[in-house]
């Protein structure tokens, strides 16, 4: 989440509406999003300065700072009945956090800081979850939230330079500022397998796990995704099931995240050294204060590099993707860590062909977006876990009792014939999201002259900064795409653009500006540098849902800015102290 928890490419069929028994309360596919009407006037329309979609962390430091900070007439709109976002909907076994649980947490309150009590290393959703609730209780944020409630629809009136919103429960809204904080991995998906209605046993999608909980002892479970989620569920699901069965298209690189519990004395350590570890955090492009590398692989001679991808890998974490300097943009750099990763794979799966298959040779080491695991690869050493490459026999359908699979060749993948059918209780899509611009494209949202930000972004997604896009005034986006985001500490880029975003509005409300927006060459040239960026690492190399290749039809464009998030900071920092160069302003 992960960071968010997510998932790679994992299906060969074509995703399309989620079954019912996965399908994301309210959303849609893109094939299946509605053209709703412009939302027409209330009678008794709810007035605001501001209006946030998303109580999740961005939607929640938000709302704190335009009301509280501002004293702005503010409200946030959200899908779940509860705070959390990503930690809201996401309850699968094994949920966790891939940032380490002190830095995956608000920094702007020091109070706040030293009366929350983190348990252990990484925390878990459970833990997570009551966080963002304590959060919202000590800021009093809850009134100002209206829960179970989504926003279908949001038109800018370019007359009145208003937002006029309409929520599924038929409310309509009216907002001078438009603020989305939809996260990056919201959107689920779910792959539209043929005879998906006729299985008569549970479907469940990792990202809308039932709240009450899913029955998984001595059942027979199929889990579809090997991702963050999958990466994180199977060993869970494995000590519950009579039998999992795991099917693969992609081998993902995952790194042991070594969690433990904190002692007292270690947690009274890190709170009183949080200033300066904040401050590291500033300093880093992940915004996470890890281990700095020693230099690139090439500075070190083989017996220093084995020794450094020796320690980090003990050590467990993120730290690892930062062994070498130049290990995302050298190949030959980058060979050293992955063929470190895949010597592992071999060590410690017992079988020669389950490990050949969980072994990634296609792509380059974080490329992807690298997993934390917990006892992940030990898991296929279980007498009662299974491996299916989908690469090899592609799943066919879901049958009444099961999925079916074409035959093949164990070695090659030619067909051979008949295909095999797995009987199954339980179907577990860990499928992930339509990262990044899904939770978008999926609501009628409508800038000037009627544009739809679906057909602005046809050909990938087009913002200045992350921050804003030109042709919709007054519309500021939490962790938008062009912004480093999903390759970074959430809650160090969600502060960030948070702080930013309230300083700009501050602005406009003291200069009497009515709207502001992205200059299209501003954002254009944005666009460019983005790209720019991106081609001088290994990023692109990678069929990832950073490029949107986990989504059929979807532009193939590298949607994060891989700059660094403190390079980043810097830019936007920059832009602010000049007077916000390459918005426009309309009086």
């Amino acid at each position: 989440m992960p960071r968010d928890p997510e998932t790679q490419h994992t299906s060969p069929s074509t995703p399309g509406t989620q079954p019912p028994s996965t399908q994301t309360p309210g959303a849609q596919t893109p094939a299946t999003r509605t053209r709703s009407a412009p939302p027409s006037p209330d009678p008794e329309p709810v007035r605001l300065d501001a209006a946030i979609i998303g109580a999740g962390f961005g939607g929640m430091y938000a709302l704190h700072r335009l009301r509280d900070d501002l004293g702005l007439n503010t409200h946030a709109f959200e899908a779940g009945e509860g705070v959390g976002g990503t930690w809201y909907w996401n309850r699968y076994p094994g949920a966790r956090c891939d940032a380490e649980s002190v830095f995956y947490s608000y920094s702007f309150d020091a109070d706040l800081q030293q009366e929350w009590v983190w348990s252990e290393r990484y925390a878990a959703q459970p833990e997570i979850l009551s966080y963002a609730e304590h959060v919202a209780d000590r800021l009093d944020l809850r009134r100002s939230i209206t829960f179970g409630t989504r926003v279908t629809a949001a038109h800018y009136d370019e007359s009145r330079r208003l937002w006029l919103l309409t929520t599924d429960t038929g409310q309509h809204v009216e907002a001078r500022y438009l603020v989305t904080a939809l996260g990056c991995l919201s959107a689920a998906q779910a792959p539209d397998f043929k005879g998906l209605e006729d299985f008569r046993g549970e479907i469940h999608h990792t990202a809308r796990w039932p709240h009450e909980g899913v029955e998984l002892a001595g059942k027979r479970v199929a889990v579809i995704g090997t991702g963050s989620s999958g990466i994180q569920s199977v060993p869970e699901i494995a000590r519950l099931a009579e039998h999992l069965t795991v099917f693969q298209r992609t081998p993902h690189f995952t790194i042991p995240a070594r969690n433990q519990p904190f002692t007292e004395a270690e947690f009274d350590d890190i709170r009183s050294r949080y200033p300066q570890l904040r401050a590291q955090a500033l300093e880093d492009g992940a915004g996470l204060p890890l281990d700095p590398a020693h230099g690139n692989a090439a500075d070190l001679t083989e017996a220093e590099r084995a020794a450094e991808l020796d320690r980090r890998w003990q050590q467990g974490g993120l730290a690892f993707a930062a062994t070498f300097a130049d290990l995302l943009t050298d190949e030959s750099a980058n060979s050293i860590a992955a063929d470190y990763v895949r010597e592992r794979i071999g060590e410690t799966v017992q079988d020669p062909r389950t490990a050949e298959l969980l072994t990634p040779t296609d792509y380059p080491l974080a490329t992807k977006r690298i997993c934390l695991d917990t006892g992940y690869y030990e898991t296929y050493n279980r007498e009662n876990v299974t491996l299916v490459s989908v690469r090899n026999t592609p799943i066919e359908r879901i049958t009444p009792t099961g999925i079916r699979v074409s035959a093949a060749d164990h070695e090659d993948g030619a067909d051979n014939g008949d295909g095999t059918d797995h009987e199954f209780d339980v179907i577990v899509f860990a499928t992930g999201f339509d990262a990044m611009t899904g939770s978008y494209t999926r609501m009628d949202l409508r800038g000037r002259d009627g544009r739809e930000l679906a057909e602005a972004w046809r050909e990938g997604p087009r913002t200045y900064l992350g921050l804003a896009v030109s042709g919709f005034p007054n519309l500021f986006t939490v962790t938008g795409p062009g912004s480093p985001s999903v390759l970074g500490n959430m809650m160090a880029c969600v502060e960030q653009h948070v702080d930013w975003i309230t300083g700009y509005i501050d602005h406009l409300e003291k200069t009497g500006v009515a709207a502001a927006e992205a200059e299209e060459g501003a954002q254009d040239s944005w666009v460019e540098h983005v790209a720019e960026v991106a081609s001088a690492t290994l990023y692109p190399k990678a069929g990832s849902w950073y490029m949107g290749a986990n989504v059929e039809g979807k532009p193939r464009v590298f949607m994060p800015y891989a700059g660094g998030l403190n390079l980043y900071r810097q830019q936007c920092d920059e832009i602010a102290a000049q007077g916000y160069p390459g918005f426009s302003h309309t009086s």
